[in-house]
């Protein structure tokens, strides 16, 4: 009976280490990644002011 009190135990162990050394590969693949915080972007100014005033006209005819 014993053996089998410690069999799932392991089992479980042995799941649960295999998870957490798959997820620490994981985070470390994310890691080298490079973080573009030098980077600029190619939108400027989305929110401003426009440069030329909109003009609406009614539809005639």
């Amino acid at each position: 009976m014993s053996t089998d009190d410690t069999a799932p135990a392991s089992a479980s162990d042995d799941v649960k280490r295999k998870f957490k050394e798959a997820l620490e590969k994981k985070n470390a693949r994310h890691r080298q990644g490079e973080a573009h915080l030098n980077g600029d972007s190619a939108i400027h100014a989305t929110q401003g002011p426009a440069s030329v005033k909109r003009e609406f006209r009614r539809k005639s005819g």
